[in-house]
Parts: structure tokens; C-alpha cells; sequence
């Protein structure tokens, strides 16, 4: 996976965006595919909202999407592939780039068909931890639903093609998921700093 690491970072480095097709295997997109599926059948995705956990606002008109906080103590098998994955990406980040990452956090993401997240910045004002913002596709259908990142007067939009990764400075790049006309899914989720529960988050 070193080859697929160094390309996410080569073009985080020369466009300050990274993007590569193929950081999650077509076999472990289809699991979690599944387990968003019977999340969302049992009900237990929850309205997404914006601020920190001192302060949520559950604001539709911003953004309309469905979450499920993503944790080791699951026992998810599939779930815990994709942390082991993180882990490696982590390290290998950590040892080539000195970036000083202690910790992460991550949920599944389902924008239903009309759904979308309006322009905004992931970082938190109160709290500064997230360095990296990242995000996992699991598509094998897309219409719609691109993720759109403005730089300056210039913006990109990025088609959420199952397998792909993106990842871009949490602090410094506005970006809003446009309207998606099929059920969009991926793992969307951020690298922080100055967190002390690296490789076994609990959330």
C-alpha cells in the first residue's frame, strides 16, 4: 500500500489537495457498503449536524446527510480492516512527512437521493485538533453528489467514485458536497493533533 500512500501525498503536495482511485479495495468498499445498508435499515443513522459536541446545530438547510460514528469496540471485522488500514496510512504519514498525527475519528456518510452539505470549513473554532480532513467513497453507482473544494477564486469538483480517497488541510480548505440524485455513500472523517487516542479511537 506504500505506493498507493505516496500518491495521496504526492498530490496533497503538489496541489494541495490529494486525491488516488484505489485506496480502498473494491472488496472492503462492498462490506462497508453492506453495513451501511443495514445501519440504515435498522434506523440507527442519525441526522448530521454542524458545530462540536458542546454545540450542534441540526440545521437542514446547510446540510441534510446521514452518520454513524465508526469504533474498534464495534467488533466489526470490516470496520476494523479499514482501522488497521488507517493505522498504516498514519504511520507511514507520521515517518515521511513529520505531520505529527496522534489521533483520528470517523463515521459513515449517506446522503440520501436529493441530499447535500452546503460550503463550509471542517475545522472547529473552539477546538483546532483536526488537521486532515479525509473521506472514503464507496459508490459503484454516481449521479451527482461531487465533492467541491474552492481554492481562491478557483474550485474542483470531485466525482465520489467507489475506492477513491481525498484529502486536503482541514484548516484551510472550504468545500460543499453538491446535490446527489442516488444514495451517496462513503467514510468521511479527519487526522488531528494533540489527541491521545491514536490507533484505538472511541467515539
Amino acid at each position: 500500500m506504500d505506493t498507493t500512500f505516496d500518491e495521496l501525498i504526492d498530490s496533497y503536495l503538489a496541489t494541495n489537495v490529494g486525491i488516488v482511485k484505489n485506496f480502498l479495495s473494491p472488496l472492503l468498499s462492498a462490506h462497508l457498503v453492506d453495513n451501511i445498508n443495514a445501519l440504515y435499515k435498522d434506523d440507527r443513522l442519525l441526522s448530521a449536524g454542524t458545530g462540536n459536541n458542546l454545540i450542534i446545530n441540526h440545521d437542514k438547510l446547510i446540510r441534510n446527510d446521514k452518520i454513524y460514528w465508526l469504533d474498534r469496540l464495534h467488533n466489526n471485522s470490516h470496520e476494523n480492516d479499514f482501522f488497521d488500514l488507517m493505522d498504516s496510512f498514519i504511520s507511514h504519514l507520521n515517518r515521511t512527512c513529520y505531520t505529527g498525527i496522534t489521533g483520528y475519528e470517523f463515521h459513515y456518510t449517506l446522503y440520501e437521493t436529493g441530499s447535500y452539505y452546503k460550503r463550509h470549513l471542517d475545522n472547529f473554532k473552539q477546538n483546532g485538533t483536526r488537521a486532515f480532513s479525509m473521506i472514503m467513497y464507496l459508490n459503484t453507482s454516481v449521479d451527482g453528489g461531487s465533492l467541491r473544494i474552492y481554492q481562491g477564486n478557483n474550485s474542483q469538483d470531485i466525482t465520489p467514485n467507489a475506492g477513491k480517497s481525498v484529502f486536503f488541510k482541514s484548516n484551510e480548505l472550504e468545500h460543499e458536497v453538491l446535490v446527489t440524485h442516488l444514495p451517496r455513500m462513503s467514510i468521511t472523517g479527519w487526522l488531528k493533533t494533540g489527541d491521545q487516542s491514536y490507533f484505538n479511537h472511541e467515539h
